[in-house]
C-alpha cells in the first residue's frame, strides 16, 4: 500500500520547497537522502525556519553515520535527547528509573563524548580540552558521558578504573543507589570483559536499567549483557534525524513508538523478506520528513510488510550483501553465528570475488573448537554462495565512527 501522507500532514509541509512539486501533483514519492542534501538548506527554508534558526530554536547538525556518509539536517536543540527521555519516561519496563530521578551514565562512542565536550566549551566561549574532565562530559543535569578512547578494545586498566569510579559517583548520588546505563552494546560488553579480566568486576555497580541504542547489537552480545546484569536490558531503534521509532521490552520484543510518525515497509528487492523502512514524520517541525527512506532494514514476524509486526531491525540497506539467493543483512549472518557458538563476540565478514572470510573474536579469547568452525563455515557457504573460511582474531578494530562494520567488500 502506498503510504501517502494525510491531509493534515500535507498542510504542515505544503510551504517547504522540497515538497512543493509533490503537493501540486498530489503524490509524494519516496524521499531519498541525496534529495535532502541537494540544495540544502534552501530546499527546506521557510520564513518559519529562518526565524527559528535566528532565535536558536533550530540548529544545523550532522547525522551520526556508521560506515557511510553523514548527512546535514536541521532540528530543534536536544531533539534526539528529548525523544530518548520521553521514551525512557514511558517505557513499561524502565519508566520507574526515570521517575526516580536516576542519573544517566552513557557509555558509547568517543565521538559522542567529544560532541558533549564541544557543546560545553562553546557555552563557555572556549575550546574543549584534549582530555575533557568529568564536568565537561555532562550533557545536562541528568546525563554523563564516559568514553575517552576511539577503540574500546584498547581501553587500559586506568581507563576502566576511571569509568567505574565515575559510574559509582552517579550511583551514589541517588538515595536508593540507582543509576541508568545508556550504552552501545559492544562498548558495555568490552567494559564487562575488561573489568572481569582485571579483577574489577566487584567494583562495577549494578545499574537499575540498561538501554542500548547506538548501533546493531548482536544476539551473543545481548545474551552476554543479560548474563551479567539482572536489570531490564532494552533496545531503542531510531536515528539522529527522526528520533526513536521502536523500543524492545526486556524480552526483546519490539513495540512501535510512532508519535507524530507513520512507517511503511518496502521489500529491498523483489521477493525479499527484508524490508526497507520508509518513514513519514512531523515530529521535527523544522525538517519534517515525508516518505523518507531511512536506510534501515527490518524483518517481520511473518515476512509481510506490516510495520506492527517488526521482529528485528537487521542492519543498514547500504550494507546488504548481494548473493545468488538475494540480499543478506547483518542480522542474517548474526543468526548463523549465534546458532554456531555463543562464544563469538565481535565479527566482521570480508568478501572478495570468490571467498568469504569471517574474522571473529571470542569472549574468552580462545579460538572456536573445530566443530563450531565447521558448522559456521557450512552456514557461511550457504548464506553467501562463496568458498568460506573462519579466522580467529585477537583484535578487530572499530571504525572511524567508533562503530563496528560487519561487512568489508573487495570485489
Amino acid at each position: 500500500m502506498d503510504g501517502q501522507p494525510t491531509a493534515d500532514v500535507v498542510d504542515q509541509v505544503k510551504d517547504i520547497p522540497i515538497y512543493r512539486t509533490s503537493v501540486e501533483r498530489g503524490h509524494f514519492p519516496i524521499l531519498e537522502k541525496p534529495e535532502i542534501a541537494d540544495g540544502f538548506p534552501d530546499n527546506w527554508m521557510t520564513p518559519r525556519l529562518a526565524a527559528a534558526l535566528a532565535a536558536g530554536e533550530a540548529e544545523f547538525v550532522l547525522s551520526t553515520g556508521t560506515n557511510h556518509a553523514r548527512m546535514q539536517i536541521i532540528r530543534p536543540p536536544y531533539f534526539l535527547l528529548n525523544s530518548y527521555y520521553k521514551l525512557w519516561s514511558e517505557h513499561p519496563d524502565i519508566s520507574a528509573t526515570w521517575e526516580a530521578g536516576c542519573q544517566r551514565v552513557s557509555l558509547t562512542t568517543v565521538l559522542a563524548t567529544e560532541h558533549v565536550a564541544r557543546v560545553n566549551a562553546k557555552k563557555r566561549g572556549g575550546e574543549p580540552e584534549a582530555v575533557p574532565p568529568l564536568d565537561d562530559r555532562r550533557l545536562d543535569a541528568r546525563t554523563l558521558y564516559l568514553n575517552l578512547r576511539l577503540d574500546p578494545a584498547l581501553w587500559e586498566r586506568d581507563d576502566v578504573v576511571r569509568m567505574l569510579a565515575e559510574i559509582r559517583t552517579a550511583q551514589q548520588a541517588h538515595p536508593r543507589g540507582w543509576y541508568h546505563l545508556d550504552c552501545s552494546g559492544y562498548h558495555l560488553a568490552h567494559l564487562v570483559q575488561k573489568a572481569r579480566a582485571w579483577g574489577l568486576w566487584e567494583d562495577f555497580p549494578q545499574p537499575a536499567s540498561i538501554i542500548h541504542a547506538y548501533e546493531y547489537t548482536p544476539l551473543n552480545v545481548r545474551r552476554h549483557l543479560r548474563e551479567h546484569f539482572t536489570c531490564p536490558v532494552v533496545d531503542l531503534f531510531g536515528s539522529t534525524e527522526l528520533g526513536y521509532l521502536y523500543y524492545s521490552d526486556r524480552h526483546g520484543h519490539y513495540r512501535p513508538y510512532l508519535d507524530e510518525m507513520s512507517v511503511e515497509l518496502v521489500p529491498v528487492a523483489p521477493g525479499s523478506r527484508i524490508h526497507s523502512l520508509i518513514v513519514s514524520s512531523v515530529r521535527n517541525p523544522y525538517m519534517p520528513l515525508i516518505r523518507y527512506r531511512s536506510g534501515d532494514c527490518a524483518r517481520t514476524l511473518d515476512g509481510s510488510p506490516d510495520p506492527e509486526k517488526i521482529s528485528r531491525f537487521c542492519g543498514r540497506e547500504k550494507e546488504l550483501l548481494a548473493t545468488p539467493h538475494g540480499p543478506v543483512a547483518q542480522a542474517d549472518l548474526d543468526d548463523r553465528i549465534t546458532d554456531a557458538s555463543p562464544r563469538v563476540f565481535l565479527h566482521q565478514l570480508h568478501v572478495t570475488a570468490g571467498e568469504a572470510v569471517l574474522h571473529h573474536t571470542t569472549f574468552d579469547g580462545e579460538p572456536l573448537d573445530p566443530r563450531a568452525c565447521a558448522v559456521l563455515e557450512r552456514e557461511l557457504r550457504g548464506l553467501t554462495g562463496l568458498r568460506s573460511r573462519i579466522e580467529h582474531r585477537e583484535h578487530i578494530p572499530v571504525g572511524k565512527s567508533g562503530k563496528y562494520a560487519w561487512l568489508v567488500q573487495d570485489r
